[in-house]
């Protein structure tokens, strides 16, 4: 295995990083595959999977993690969920030799629970889907851990941790309009990423809690135990067993197992929906929760442009253009569109975003000082060549 170590830039979980991982553990469901018995298996039906390990990651002990993290000290816990929980440690940037803390970099240490099957073959997935893909959009795995029956992963630090903390969580300041736009052209660019290499592959597990923000705000796919290649051939669809989060799944994927790259672009207008509303696709917390989820309470709104902004989050105090706002919402509309057929592909859904980005759909005057300064911040972040001179307030 290779023994290189690369500047961290991002951080991986599928739970929640500063708050409860609660409402994931309800709602991922079980897998129900037996696990596999090989120390470091390489080879599933997935083409990505059936590749040997990358030489780019570095294979640790879990002596190595184990100090790096300080024996997994409880104050340094900062995520978990079914598969297990996530560590902050600290290796030397050049070596991956664990540091003291404060030394060296940070990285993100997830540590399998042993009795879990659906974390062990999550695990197997991100070695090896992660260890064959790099985008700027996607997160970075440095190396693992596959010592007894310990299975670890090791990821680069992302420092503001899952988009869904910044979203839902109480007391946390609101992302200004401009961010959630370029936090979903990040997102549909890692999308279409996936979705236009040769051996295309389903993302399948999109969801708030899988957008992980650097201290910038540019976001990245995270956790990807859940990814399959896509249909090749005069094929149309992969048949799997359902699973994933209650209100991302496609409908038609959730009825049949069908699944295609269509079925993201579904959970990607759930999410898209999610950045607009400030709402979480299942309110299960709140006292006289519904079984209604976000989608279906948001759809007689997305259809009436006049209506749409009934529905926008009370917390960006108004500042975003209308024109922007329903645009984006129109967007929404053709993604959750209940025929998989007529949803857009991913390309095109990131060239309408690139498009509402390049326009004045932006508020010139932010509503306070310390707004204006988080906007600036983001709006001159270049995310891609092509939009380089997009960031125009």
């Amino acid at each position: 295995m290779g023994n290189s170590c690369r500047k961290p830039v991002a951080h991986v979980s599928s739970t929640s990083f500063f708050g409860s991982a609660k409402s994931q553990n309800k709602t991922k469901q079980k897998s129900n595959f037996p696990e596999a018995k090989a120390p470091l298996p390489t080879s599933t039906s997935s083409s990505y999977v059936d590749k040997p390990i990358s030489n780019s990651l570095k294979s640790f002990t879990f002596n190595d993690l184990r100090e790096a993290t300080k024996n997994f000290r409880q104050e340094n816990l900062i995520g978990e969920g079914g598969f297990g929980y996530v560590y902050k440690g600290w290796i030397d940037e050049n070596t991956c030799a664990p540091t003291r803390p404060g030394t060296g970099i940070v990285v993100a240490i997830k540590k399998l629970k042993p009795e879990s099957f659906q974390g062990h073959k999550e695990w197997l997935a991100e070695v090896n889907y992660l260890g064959q893909l790099h985008h700027e959009n996607l997160v970075k795995l440095i190396g693992y851990c596959s010592d007894d029956k310990n299975r670890l992963l090791v990821y680069e630090f992302m420092q503001k941790g899952s988009l869904e903390n910044h979203l839902f969580r109480k007391g946390v300041q609101p992302i200004p309009w401009i961010t959630r736009i370029n936090i979903a052209i990040a997102v549909a660019r890692g999308l279409t990423f996936l979705h236009t290499l040769d051996a295309n592959v389903i993302y399948r597990d999109l969801k708030a809690s899988n957008i992980l923000l650097d201290s910038d705000f540019n976001a990245k796919l995270s956790d990807f135990g859940l990814a399959r290649d896509g249909p090749i051939g005069d094929n149309t669809h992969v048949s799997t067993r359902v699973i994933g989060t209650h209100g991302y799944a496609a409908p038609e994927y959730v009825a049949t197992g069908h699944l295609t790259p269509r079925s993201d672009v579904y959970s990607f207008g759930v999410v898209l929906l999610e950045l607009l509303t400030g709402r979480r696709v299942v309110e299960e917390e709140k006292p006289g929760f519904s079984e209604e989820t976000l989608v279906e309470w948001a759809r007689p709104f997305l259809s009436d442009s006049r209506r749409i902004l009934r529905i926008m989050d009370t917390r960006l105090g108004g500042q975003y253009s209308k024109k922007g706002a329903q645009a984006a919402a129109a967007l929404v509309l053709q993604c959750l569109n209940t025929d998989p057929k007529y949803r857009p592909i991913m390309v095109n859904v990131l060239a309408e975003l690139e498009a509402l980005h390049s326009s004045n759909s932006f508020p010139r005057t932010p509503k306070s000082a310390t707004d204006q300064k988080h906007t600036t911040k983001h709006s001159s972040h270049s995310h891609n060549k092509s939009v380089a001179n997009s960031n125009k307030l």
